[in-house]
């Protein structure tokens, strides 16, 4: 598998952040977990859209289709949702490291 080079862009806690629209996927592309996130509904706070349910989940890059997916919940805010899926994401590449 080819290396994939991730820009130089926004992180979280050193692990690369990248959005595309209503998804985020967190952590390096090459590593064998990333974490999903699906900010499945928002909120209008004045002019500012806040996500108030997201599906987060712990994923493997190695399998196809819905095999991919570790661990899944859902929490009430983005800060709750990429907390937890740095959590995850770290304890899963502890273990496999």
């Amino acid at each position: 598998m080819a290396a994939t080079k991730v820009k130089e862009g926004l992180t979280y806690k050193g692990k690369p952040l990248l959005r595309s629209g209503n998804k985020i996927f967190y952590g390096n592309p090459e590593d064998k977990y990333i974490v999903y996130i699906q900010i499945q509904e928002t909120t209008k706070i004045i002019d500012l859209e806040i996500g108030t349910e997201i599906v987060v989940q712990l994923q493997t890059n190695k399998a196809p289709g819905h095999e991919k997916v570790i661990k899944s919940a859902e929490r009430e805010g983005l800060y709750e949702a990429l907390d937890l899926g740095e959590f995850w994401l770290t304890e899963a590449l502890e273990e496999n490291a």
